[in-house]
């Protein structure tokens, strides 16, 4: 079968990308938004006509998912057995962002026309989200690490373009360069783990480094470090790359500022496609992360997971921007996906948690984006993102209210909504393979229940504070992808997950343990009651608890003041002690140095330009004393 055409799924946001920015001068809005939308609309079509080709029709060869190369060429030659290609590569986990990433972006691309209405730069805007989506789907879709390594820079390019993109803010311009900046330090391990597989397999290709007889014959060549594998330490290295991707503790501090960027901008960034490119990366390369030392690199994985999503849901409770409770709950969601992967096995049930890592990042990118975009038709209504300038809000939007308490009982997992599904399954690996890392998960999801309640009662009912102008719902732009996520967050949670991604690519089938549903259905209802209790009126219930739990409160309102330590490391340690003496050296020594020479060189030029001064009367008495010189010195060797 001729697949070559896939090669449009990336591309056509490209061309998009490139049609909208160099001609955004000319076109006007409304206009380039629908462009840009109906050109990721036929991208959405085209995607998701590959993925269900692939798995009902030519993907499964003898009962097993294959990797395809769907279409392959060398972009840079170095030698015979090193080169890099450019290709796109499908498999169960490519076929799932198939799925995610084009729907959802169709989904941003529509709410954005109304949200964006008589924005300055709309057209670039469009532009920036084809620029977006093009370095996704060049990412999900990558055959080999380099590919990847490219599409990861240019992902986050655009995540600075995007956040950003109210530049006149200083406070959003810090933010992107925070983002920018963080997740390179992260990418530089990422880089390095890259050259050290390289160096050791002599290939980028994924499918031959996933490769099980690869990966015994390689294991048994590499030395050994610190008691570990050589490439055990690369894929930690590469880890690193993706937990400052996805936002993962200590690398987390860029998520909570990137809200800064418009609301549709967090939806499809922070929500559905970008922070959950390192729980893609580490799915890409389970099988090395699963078999090399004994899974250790993925214990890693697992505990850097957990405490992640304990650590996110726990500041959750104490914000009040809308945008920063839901960054807070991306950033615990996305420690369940790492969680479950790290503790998965790899054949058959065993690897229910590869499976269900991947089953709740397609659940999350529904209820999310839907959280996201309503918390957008929120703040498009009241002009805030402060829950203190929210209430009642239940009366003047319905639309928005239904949905956004759809999402809201899919991520306290709930049934049937989809993240009970999903969560579900997380817990059960977890409980079958890490009792400490399933009681956190455990914890978590009642923490998540609480914290997404208290968002929901605080913005729908509570007090009515006065609007100065009746709040009214989102123009259809915005409400219809509203109802098509709140139908996915409802519905998607029913498709057989299990029989399509699995970490050996054969399926299986995967059932319920009531006794532990319920269990989890349980602690998530406790969670809702609670935030009832406290945030279904107004009272003063929740300060007085803010006041008995004092510092500790204090220090969570204040995200345990992880940015103010960032800064002091980089300003009074890194910036004087060693920035500065290093900056007094390139100023002092090096330029010193530079400019010493550049000084003499014309204090030089001063002293013999007199030598070309032009008057030919200078030049012949120049040149008669020369012969003369040079007679008398000839007459003294003769004689």
């Amino acid at each position: 079968m001729n697949l070559s055409y896939t090669v449009l799924i990336p591309l056509l946001p490209l061309f998009m990308f490139l049609f909208l920015g160099f001609g955004f001068k000319r076109f006007k809005e409304p206009y380039s938004g629908w462009i840009g939308t109906i050109g990721m609309l036929i991208t959405a079509l085209i995607s998701f006509y590959t993925a269900f080709q692939y798995f009902f029709n030519y993907g499964k060869v003898d009962g097993v998912y294959q990797k395809i190369y769907a279409f392959n060429t060398e972009w840079i030659h170095f030698s015979d057995t090193l080169h890099i290609d450019m290709g796109v590569l499908l498999d169960p986990i490519s076929a799932v962002m198939l799925i995610v990433v084009p729907l959802i972006s169709l989904m941003v691309h529509l709410y954005s026309i109304g949200y964006m209405h008589q924005e300055p730069g709309f057209t670039k805007f469009f532009a920036f989200l084809s620029l977006f989506t093009f370095s996704m789907l060049g990412l999900v879709l990558a055959t080999n690490l380099f590919q990847i390594y490219i599409f990861w820079e240019l992902v986050g390019v655009s995540s600075y373009l995007l956040i950003g993109y109210y530049f006149e803010k200083p406070s959003a311009v810090l933010a992107a360069k925070k983002a920018f900046i963080v997740t390179r330090f992260a990418d530089f391990g990422f880089l390095v783990g890259i050259l050290m597989i390289s160096y050791y397999a002599k290939t980028w290709d994924f499918a031959t480094l996933t490769s099980l007889d690869f990966i015994h014959q390689l294991s048994s060549q590499v030395g050994m470090f610190m008691g570990f594998s050589i490439i055990t330490w690369a894929l930690i290295f590469i880890f690193v790359g993706g937990a400052g991707k996805s936002a993962m503790f200590p690398l987390h501090i860029w998520l909570p500022d990137a809200m800064e960027g418009p609301t549709p901008v967090s939806a499809l960034i922070h929500a559905a496609t970008m922070v959950v490119a390192g729980v893609f990366l580490v799915g890409r390369l389970f099988p090395m992360f699963f078999f090399f030392d004994d899974g250790f690199a993925l214990q890693i994985v697992a505990w850097v997971g957990a405490f992640s999503a304990l650590f996110a849901a726990t500041i959750a409770f104490t914000q009040y921007d809308i945008k920063r409770v839901l960054a807070f709950s991306t950033m615990s969601q996305i420690g369940y996906m790492m969680l479950a992967l790290g503790v998965s096995g790899y054949e058959g049930h065993e690897g229910l948690g590869f499976m269900a890592s991947f089953f709740h990042l397609f659940t999350h990118a529904m209820f999310k984006a839907l959280l996201f975009l309503g918390a957008g038709a929120i703040i498009h209504a009241v002009h805030s993102n402060d829950m203190n300038d929210m209430g009642g809000l239940r009366k003047y939007m319905p639309v928005t209210h239904i949905t956004f308490l759809i999402a809201a009982l899919t991520i306290s997992g709930v049934p049937p909504f989809a993240g009970f599904w999903s969560k579900d399954e997380i817990l059960a690996a977890a409980f079958e393979h890490n009792m400490p890392v399933y009681i956190i998960g455990f914890v978590v999801a009642g923490m998540t229940a609480f914290y997404m309640f208290r968002l929901y009662f605080r913005i729908f009912w509570w007090r009515d504070p006065d609007y100065h102008h009746a709040p009214h719902e989102a123009p259809k732009t915005m409400t219809i992808p509203l109802l098509v996520l709140a139908f996915m967050a409802v519905f998607s949670g029913f498709i057989p997950f299990s029989e399509l991604v699995s970490a050996d690519g054969k399926g299986f089938h995967s059932h319920i343990d009531w006794v532990m549903a319920g269990a989890s259905v349980v602690i998530g209802l406790i969670g809702i009651l609670l935030a009832y209790v406290f945030y279904k009126r107004e009272n003063d219930l929740s300060t007085r608890f803010a006041y008995a739990f004092g510092k500790f409160y204090k220090w969570t309102f204040h995200k345990f003041y992880i940015d103010e330590l960032y800064f002091f490391v980089t300003k009074k340690i890194i910036f004087q002690n060693i920035s500065g003496p290093f900056a007094w050296f390139d100023r002092h020594v090096v330029d010193g140095t530079m400019n010493l020479i550049g000084n003499k060189t014309v204090w030089i030029g001063e002293k013999i330009k007199g030598l070309q001064s032009g008057k030919i009367q200078d030049y012949a008495m120049f040149f008669i004393s020369g012969a003369l010189f040079l007679i008398m010195v000839f007459w003294l060797l003769l004689n």
